[in-house]
Order: C-alpha cells, then sequence, then structure tokens
C-alpha cells in the first residue's frame, strides 16, 4: 500500500517532470487573430501571430491555462515535496488529519487517482 507521503512524492515527480520539459513561462492569453478564439503563447508575446503554445481555446480556457506556466508547476511540486517531508518527519500520521488533506487531493488529482 502507498504511503499518503509517498503520493504525495510521486505527484511531485510527475508535475516538476511536465513542468520541465515545458515551454519556459510565463505564459500570456492573447485573442488569435488568425483564425479567432484565444491562444496561450509564451510572454512577452513578441508576434501576435504566432507561434502559439495552444490555440483556438476558448476565454477563460485560456486564461487558466496561462495562468498554470511552468513556474506555477514546480511550485506547485515544491509544496507538495514539503508536505510529504512532514508526513515523513511526523511521528504518528492521522490520515483524518486536515494537515495534509488539500496537499493529498492535489497529489491525487494529479496521479489520476479519484478518491
Amino acid at each position: 500500500m502507498t504511503s499518503p507521503a509517498d503520493e504525495l512524492r510521486a505527484a511531485a515527480e510527475k508535475l516538476r517532470e511536465h513542468a520541465h520539459y515545458a515551454t519556459d513561462g510565463p505564459w500570456v492569453a492573447t485573442p488569435d487573430i488568425l483564425i479567432g478564439g484565444w491562444a496561450v503563447a509564451q510572454a512577452p508575446l513578441k508576434n501576435p501571430e504566432g507561434p502559439y503554445l495552444a490555440d483556438f481555446v476558448r476565454d477563460w480556457d485560456a486564461r487558466y491555462i496561462a495562468l498554470m506556466d511552468p513556474g506555477v508547476g514546480h511550485a506547485l511540486a515544491d509544496w507538495l515535496d514539503h508536505h510529504a517531508h512532514i508526513l515523513t518527519a511526523a511521528t504518528q500520521y492521522d490520515p483524518d488529519s486536515n494537515l495534509a488533506r488539500p496537499a493529498l487531493k492535489v497529489a491525487r488529482a494529479l496521479n489520476g487517482d479519484a478518491r
């Protein structure tokens, strides 16, 4: 059985790997003037015609994608690792504790666990 700390570490590793290989941020949401809709590009946007990281997406989807650039991914991975360290250092782990519940919820979503 996987421990909660292991779940957190696995999610942090997965997130850190994806953030590492993604295009550097920051990212920006911008109207896509060529085909309509919205696009996401690396900031600062040097050419409004692209290239884009994602294009032909809805306004709020583009804004959300841009918000979650690799810098956010690395920070979130660090946060998950921090909680894994706390759980590892704890002499007793209470699964009903509020301490790790938010971090475990994020980790399980990243790991594909619907719990």
